[in-house]
C-alpha cells in the first residue's frame, strides 16, 4: 500500500498535461494493439511496428514540454526559433524512422505511423483523460471564476 501511495505522489508532481497524454498513449496504444490482433501477417512485426510508434509519440510530448518550458524562459523572437526548432527536430527524426523501417523491410512504417497518431487521437481525447486523473487523484477542477465586466 505504500508502495502505492509513493507512486500516486510522484505521478501527482509530474506535469499533469504530460501525464494526461501519456495515459492516452498507452491506452490507445494498448486498443490498436488488440485490434491489429484481426489482421493477417506477423503478429510480431504489427506489434513491434505499434509499440514502436506508441513509444515515439510518448517521446515526442516529453520533448513538446521540454521545448516549450525552456521557450517560455526566452523573449518572444527566441521563443517562437525554439518552438520552430524542437518542432521540426521532432519531425526530421520522426521521418528518419519511418525512412529507415521502409528501407530495411524489418518494420511495417504505416503501423509506425499508427502507433505515433495516437499523440494526434489523445489530443482530443485529453478532456476524458483530465476526468480520469481527477479521479484517480480525488481532484476537482475549481470552478472559473466569472469574468467582470468592463464598463466605460
Amino acid at each position: 500500500m505504500n508502495d502505492q501511495n509513493t507512486l500516486l505522489e510522484k505521478l501527482r508532481k509530474k506535469n499533469r498535461t504530460v501525464l494526461e497524454m501519456e495515459l492516452g498513449i498507452i491506452a490507445l496504444g494498448i486498443l490498436f494493439q488488440l485490434g491489429s490482433v484481426f489482421f493477417p501477417g506477423s503478429r510480431l512485426e504489427r506489434a513491434v511496428s505499434l509499440l514502436l510508434g506508441s513509444v515515439l509519440a510518448g517521446v515526442a510530448v516529453l520533448h513538446m514540454y521540454h521545448t516549450l518550458d525552456r521557450a517560455l524562459d526566452l523573449d518572444a523572437g527566441d521563443a517562437q526559433k525554439a518552438i520552430y526548432k524542437g518542432y521540426v527536430l521532432r519531425y526530421v527524426f520522426f521521418a528518419l524512422v519511418l525512412v529507415l523501417s521502409a528501407l530495411t523491410g524489418w518494420l511495417n512504417p504505416l503501423l509506425i505511423f499508427l502507433g505515433y497518431m495516437t499523440l494526434k487521437f489523445t489530443a482530443y481525447l485529453q478532456p476524458l483523460t483530465h476526468k480520469l486523473c481527477n479521479r484517480i487523484f480525488h481532484e476537482t477542477d475549481p470552478d472559473p471564476l466569472p469574468e467582470e465586466e468592463v464598463t466605460e
